[in-house]
């Protein structure tokens, strides 16, 4: 099964990291050039534990629905997302977040697999493991872009009601 490693860091806190992470909003607008809507099961705020959303998005020109629950959580330092129904044969997401210095490392594992045996062995390796990555990579960005934004509003917000003498 292919593997996608990411790793981002984000000079935010954690916890504005995990729980952009966890956002269906958040995933919104980092999927708008796919047309992405949530239609079922939570679709605003944030997931929790055994939450499912239903997404329906267009993908290399074709429309899909997948349905991803929240399997596995521990507060502030992962959760795993996995597909309950869709076009994958499997998948699992796992999203990892460690503090260093002022920020926050954000790992990504995201393991799938596609049906139709020896051919959906050739799409996963030929196409999908680097479009994918690519889509990862562009959630993250989106993530990154958000927690950096609040981190230094906070951060400005609290020079200026203590101002260094």
């Amino acid at each position: 099964m292919p593997v996608i490693n990411l790793q981002t860091y984000i000079n935010a806190p954690v916890e504005d990291c995990f729980n952009l992470s966890r956002s269906v909003d958040m995933h919104l607008q980092s999927m708008q050039s796919h047309q992405e809507k949530a239609i079922a099961g939570i679709t605003t705020g944030l997931m929790n534990l055994q939450d499912t959303v239903t997404w329906k998005a267009t993908h290399f020109g074709l429309p899909f629905k997948m349905t991803v629950q929240i399997t596995e959580m521990r507060y502030l330092e992962y959760f795993v997302d996995q597909m309950v129904s869709g076009p994958f044969k499997w998948f699992r997401h796992y999203h990892a977040f460690q503090a260093k210095g002022n920020g926050t490392l954000m790992l990504d594992e995201f393991v799938f697999k596609s049906p139709l045996s020896w051919l959906g062995k050739l799409v996963d390796r030929w196409v999908l493991k680097t479009y994918l990555h690519n889509l990862l990579q562009q959630r993250n960005e989106v993530i990154k872009q958000a927690a950096e934004n609040v981190a230094n509003t906070i951060r400005r917000a609290d020079e200026y009601q203590h101002p260094m003498c």
